[in-house]
């Protein structure tokens, strides 16, 4: 594949939807069909700032938006209160909780977390993360199963499939052991409606 379109979709897709296009680049990388350095580029930078966006949108807001809803703000009081002990940790975990990387996000713009510290570290990991599923999926997956007689690319489909698996039940764990999560504009709505339904009832 020649030009710059294929990695610009790798960049886009990995800002709004992770690890699924960037697993079929890496297979790709496996086919010899694409350059290992730019689909790691254009992943990490991808990740990167899909990240990231959540995190400025939230700044500032995020507060006073809870704030009017006490029910959805004790709802996210275990995950807020994780972010503010483990701050830095939280951060380096984003790119590696899929079920929580909005979350968690939004968590760390609650607590006023540093823009700067946030970028950095957050643009850190999406290059770890890049690098890191390119070398399973694009060379040590398939390596290893060439001994069954599975190389090439699909032994990196195989490998690729195996991680998707992996993260999502990863998220799924991550997010029981981390308690509720910042609501969304959609929870909010449903606890309006809730809220005014209640008083309705008691007004009667």
């Amino acid at each position: 594949m020649n030009g710059a379109w294929p990695y610009l979709g790798i960049f886009v897709a990995a800002m709004v939807e992770g690890e699924i296009a960037y697993v079929g680049a890496c297979a790709l990388v496996a086919a010899g069909q694409l350059n290992a350095g730019a689909v790691i580029v254009s992943g990490a930078l991808g990740a990167a700032i899909g990240d990231q966006a959540f995190f400025f949108v939230f700044r500032g807001r995020l507060q006073r938006w809870l704030a009017r809803f006490p029910a959805l703000e004790r709802k996210a009081a275990p995950l807020v209160e994780r972010v503010r002990r483990n701050a830095t940790l939280m951060v380096l975990l984003i790119r590696f909780a899929p079920g929580l990387r909005i979350a968690l996000a939004a968590a760390c713009a609650y607590v006023d977390m540093s823009a700067l510290r946030f970028s950095i570290l957050n643009a850190g990991t999406a290059f770890i993360w890049a690098a890191g599923l390119m070398v399973l999926i694009g060379w040590a997956g398939p390596a290893a199963l060439n001994r069954v007689g599975l190389g090439g690319w699909i032994g990196s489909l195989i490998a690729g499939a195996v991680i998707v698996i992996a993260f999502k039940l990863l998220g799924r764990l991550q997010a029981r052991s981390m308690g509720a999560a910042p609501p969304s504009p959609h929870s909010a709505r449903r606890a309006t409606i809730g809220s005014t339904l209640s008083a309705r009832r008691d007004g009667r």
